[in-house]
């Protein structure tokens, strides 16, 4: 608790919810863009506004958009027959970051996981299976975090799909425990090089 008024208070809470911000970092951020408003506060706040009014959900892959369908779906440079299956945005935007990967993606939400009672249709699953189909993938790359409900997730992506495409995964590269958004671009390179079928 500071001296702060009410507003500058709401404001150093909200940003303390931020990741990696606890009360005296989002303090000092605050005090921070208080200090340089017109430089950085006022449009900070305008792209937030922004923002929040436009951004959604990509209907096809559940990327996130401003539009009701995302530039990598709608390019037809991107209709190669692979899709890339990640856990959330922050991992589609590292495999985009690495810039390997000419295909399209579908972004599940999260990952199986029994004690959190999380289930496939919990998940995109059952509209991966549908686009496997309606759209003629020919492969299907797992890209899912190496943490033990990433591997059920996969065994269990892996069996919804044997028979109706080549279903391979991530291989060399990617540590035991890691996660896509934390791993720099040649270690997301050599994985999706060396990927095997599971």
């Amino acid at each position: 608790m500071t001296n702060a008024p009410r507003e500058i208070e709401n404001l150093i809470d909200l940003m303390a919810r931020l990741p990696g911000l606890g009360p005296r970092s989002a303090r000092r951020a605050v005090l921070y863009l208080i200090r340089k408003r017109g430089l950085l506060l006022a449009p900070l706040a305008d792209a937030m506004h922004q923002v929040a009014v436009t951004a959604r959900e990509c209907v096809v892959c559940g990327n996130v958009t401003t539009s009701e369908v995302c530039e990598i779906c709608t390019s037809e440079k991107r209709a190669t027959g692979e899709l890339c299956v990640v856990e959330d945005v922050a991992d589609l935007w590292a495999m985009e970051r690495a810039g390997v990967f000419k295909g399209r993606y579908h972004v599940l939400g999260g990952t199986l996981s029994a004690l959190d009672a999380v289930g496939p249709e919990d998940l995109r699953i059952p509209k991966l299976v549908q686009r496997v189909g309606d759209e003629g993938i020919t492969e299907v790359i797992l890209a899912l975090n190496a943490t033990i409900d990433g591997q059920t997730t996969a065994h269990y992506i892996a069996e919804e799909l044997e028979g109706r495409c080549v279903v391979t995964s991530l291989a060399q590269g990617v540590p035991i425990g890691g996660e896509l958004d934390y791993l720099d671009d040649g270690t997301i390179t050599a994985a999706l090089k060396a990927r095997k079928a599971l």
